[in-house]
């Protein structure tokens, strides 16, 4: 928090994002946003087009200034900053927030949940995103909406054909809910940024990796190294977040509101379509050049739930709002008949 306070009293001094007389009059509304995604990532290309989207649909009232590569502050203080007003708006995801309530858990990935992105935005559309605002406007955010790109694939050095192959399996992972089920059967993750991974599997300080999407992987040079990958991917699929300070939605019109919505569902589609190309062409490339694509069958992809289920269970009675949404998935997945 210290850091926190510290990098929000230098962006003041230095007059970054002061709203001054001039601005109050003007016509349209500037918002400052930040990703930590770079400006050449599919989801960074993705929010910069939603960006010039919202000043395209809003007739310019509303212009955004999307910040890349966390360029104005570090991504896990993106959410607190922008409810503090210090910038408008943060584009990660519910998933650097689990400390602030388990909930945004069940808001930032459903580990082994849902199998392809249009089940899991379903959910969303079903009432998912406004029980997910009953959370965000405690915290004085707005969950405008989400995106997400296709299911991530694991990387390895060994093998990893199924179930079995994850008992010893030294990985790299994300902390929370994915460290906890990947334990539940054997594997040891160890928890480390995402731009260690590259360094961890040349020095063999893991055997494997739990990164991004196939596509993202290879970009990274994981296949490199990693000859095994699993693929399609079925274990983790991040939900990317487009949340904005609440007094600052207020704040807008219905039809600047609008705007904002619907370029979220303009970019939405665009993102699945384009990730399921590039792991595509990746698929073809990494055959080719002799890494072996493990598909799980269903036998193994059940068991990897059934941990999975045991976790989401136990995340649900860390609060209220944990269990609220744990109980609407749930229903959810089994009325859609994605869970029995």
């Amino acid at each position: 928090m210290k850091k926190l306070t510290k990098t929000l009293t230098a962006l003041a001094a230095t007059g970054f994002l002061t709203f001054t007389t001039a601005q109050a009059f003007a016509e349209t509304v500037p918002l400052q946003f930040q990703t930590h995604h770079n400006a050449s990532s599919l989801q960074g290309k993705a929010l910069l087009r939603f960006a010039d989207l919202v000043k395209e649909y809003s007739d310019n009232t509303v212009q955004i200034e999307m910040h890349t590569s966390s360029s104005v502050i570090n991504s896990n203080e993106a959410f607190e900053a922008s409810s503090m007003g210090i910038i408008d708006g943060d584009a990660t995801g519910a998933g650097y927030i689990t400390g602030k309530n388990p909930a945004f858990q069940f808001y930032g990935d459903i580990m082994g949940g849902y199998s392809t992105p249009e089940q899991l935005l379903g959910w969303y559309d079903d009432g998912g995103l406004e029980l997910a605002n009953e959370l965000y406007n405690k915290f004085n955010m707005h969950l405008v909406g989400v995106f997400i790109a296709t299911p991530e694939s694991l990387s390895s050095t060994t093998p990893l054909a199924g179930i079995e192959d994850l008992k010893g399996w030294k990985f790299r992972s994300p902390p929370g809910m994915e460290s906890e089920i990947f334990q539940k059967l054997g594997a040891g993750p160890v928890v480390m940024p995402f731009g260690e991974v590259f360094t961890a599997m040349s020095t063999g300080t893991v055997s494997g990796a739990d990164a991004s999407t196939l596509a993202v992987n290879k970009k990274l040079g994981l296949y490199d190294i990693a000859k095994y990958a699993t693929y399609p991917g079925f274990h983790s699929m991040p939900i990317e977040h487009i949340a904005i300070n609440l007094e600052k939605w207020n704040a807008l019109d219905e039809s600047q509101q609008k705007a904002m919505e619907d370029a979220i569902a303009t970019i939405t589609p665009e993102v699945i379509a384009e990730s399921t190309k590039l792991d595509q062409e990746a698929a073809k490339e990494l055959t080719e050049a002799g890494v072996t694509l493990e598909d799980w069958s269903a036998e193994d992809r059940l068991a990897f739930r059934k941990a999975a289920q045991e976790v989401w269970a136990d995340w649900a009675t860390r609060s209220p709002e944990a269990k609220a949404a744990y109980d609407s998935h749930i229903a959810y997945m089994k009325k859609n008949g994605i869970l029995d």
